[in-house]
């Protein structure tokens, strides 16, 4: 990697520059603290690390020293004040399922072991379940995770899932305990739970939105075919690439900080000209000019590539609005 301020570098950059100056132990220690996503991302940032300079090392130790200062114990044992919030603050009945959610999914291990998986082999583990337990087990998971397994179950099963996930409404104990059957695990005090909030019309929809575009046109006219108002719902509150004309000008810019220019690139070939243009607009001049020089420039794309880089971009989208770092539709003034 050449020379650089490190302002300008994303932040798994930083924490992969990080992990290389601490040592194999320490960096190793760190990465079993973490989720699968993540240490695949750092994994990837680390192993493209090359010509780091004494500076920008320096650099990067000094705000992780300064970050780490600024750092209280709060947060410590909260399980309880996270109770005594969202129930103060939704009412017992609401705050049931968001509780359960956050605080029952946490301490899930079986399911944070599915996550370690690939795809197939999640397929291959329940396959022969009930749909609706594999429905289950697709909300549990994030929703590229889920596109991936969807995408491996055949043809004809996928209409029927996503149907399931999109009507599900929280989950009983009798279908938590056969879902601790599946994974050979067991939930901490499940048998104290009363219904966790799970899929639903939102879960749906995320996860179609995953999956490679030929699969999901087939599913969703297989969906309305079966239930033309839930393939509607579903339609509704699917985040499409041509939304992102609907981020304000601060989130787009937000956004191509994490996007890699080849991938931005590859996804804009199918892009309306309104949503290119907002692109334009939020780069600096220089960079613009080149994304339009090499769009004029660039050779034809298989239309499989260009929906593959539009799902990336879109993944990292949902990643940045799960963080509160945009908001998905506008909602705010924009910034230049």
């Amino acid at each position: 990697m050449p020379a650089e301020k490190t302002s300008n570098l994303k932040g798994v950059d930083r924490a992969a520059i990080l992990l290389l100056a601490l040592g194999e132990g320490d960096a190793a220690a760190i990465l079993s603290h973490m989720g699968p996503k993540e240490v695949q991302e750092l994994g990837m940032a680390m192993a493209g690390m090359t010509n780091v300079s004494t500076e920008s090392m320096e650099s990067v130790m000094r705000s992780f020293v300064d970050t780490l200062s600024s750092q209280t114990s709060l947060g410590l044992d909260s399980d309880q004040y996270i109770r005594n919030v969202l129930t103060q603050a939704l009412g017992a009945d609401k705050a049931g399922g968001v509780i359960d959610r956050i605080l029952l999914g946490r301490n899930s291990k079986g399911l944070e072991q599915l996550k370690w998986m690939d795809s197939r082999s999640i397929a291959e583990l329940i396959r022969l379940e009930h749909p609706q337990i594999i429905a289950i087990v697709l909300s549990f998971l994030d929703p590229d995770q889920a596109a991936e397994v969807l995408s491996e179950f055949p043809e004809r099963a996928r209409p029927d899932i996503i149907m399931r996930i999109a009507t599900l409404d929280g989950i009983q104990p009798a279908a938590l305990q056969e879902l601790d059957e599946i994974l050979e695990k067991q939930f901490s005090g499940a048998s104290n739970v009363k219904s966790s909030s799970l899929g639903g019309v939102k879960t749906a929809a995320n996860i179609l939105n995953l999956v490679e575009g030929t699969i999901e046109s087939s599913i969703l006219e297989q969906v309305t075919s079966a239930d033309q108002d839930l393939a509607q719902d579903i339609q509704d509150n699917m985040f499409v690439f041509e939304n992102l004309i609907d981020i304000d000008d601060r989130g787009i810019q937000t956004l191509l900080r994490e996007v890699a220019s080849d991938q931005l690139l590859l996804a804009l070939r199918g892009a309306e000209e309104g949503l290119k243009e907002k692109i334009f607009r939020n780069m600096s001049k220089r960079a613009a000019e080149m994304l339009r020089d090499d769009l004029e420039a660039a050779a034809p794309a298989r239309l499989s590539d260009v929906e593959a880089a539009q799902k990336e971009i879109l993944a990292v989208t949902r990643r940045l609005a799960d963080a509160g770092e945009i908001m998905l539709g506008g909602g705010g003034d924009d910034f230049v």
